[in-house]
């Protein structure tokens, strides 16, 4: 059995506290059970506003709680994800400097393949001046002795000489040069 006193304005207001002789001034009692019915009514209508707040109150704290685990939960979520994307950019940056490094390795080996080409081509092409500049010179000491030999020729006097079967008309047959 519930042992509180539940004790309302109404209650108040009907409550029946008979007639006896030397009794309390009726008037001053009713003056005192109406004041005591506004008080408990003010007291009900706050304890019911109290109530009111608290609920709302709980209610709050309930949803503070709810957006707190949710912030917590996604300030973890965030330290994962930035952990994974600072784990996943070391990844890639990693590859990215082993490929430049081979792509560099292989722009190296073909830039010295292409110089060991052009070095061979160079001397290739110095065996062929110097093969062209001594075929000139082997051509110009050639002609040189054709004019040397051709002035002393010419400075020697010159007897003409008729071969057999020439008559004496036809023109001499040209000299060579090779």
């Amino acid at each position: 059995m519930d042992e509180t006193f539940h004790l309302t304005p109404l209650d108040v207001r009907r409550y029946d506290f008979g007639r006896a002789m030397r009794g309390y001034d009726p008037a001053r009692v009713e003056r005192f059970r109406e004041q005591v019915a506004e008080e408990l009514e003010r007291l009900t209508r706050q304890t019911v506003d109290l109530d009111s707040k608290a609920k709302g109150f709980h209610e709050q704290l309930r949803a503070f709680r709810e957006r707190d685990k949710a912030l917590n939960d996604a300030l973890v979520s965030a330290q994962q994800l930035r952990n994974e994307i600072r784990e996943s950019a070391e990844r890639e940056a990693t590859l990215i400097v082993r490929e430049a490094r081979a792509a560099g390795e292989r722009e190296t080996e073909q830039t010295r393949s292409e110089i060991r080409r052009l070095e061979m081509h160079l001397a290739e092409l110095d065996r062929a001046r110097r093969a062209h500049l001594a075929q000139l010179r082997q051509m110009a000491e050639r002609q040189l002795a054709e004019i040397t030999a051709a002035e002393q020729e010419s400075s020697a006097p010159r007897v003409p000489a008729t071969p057999a079967g020439r008559s004496s008309d036809a023109p001499a047959a040209p000299v060579e040069q090779g």
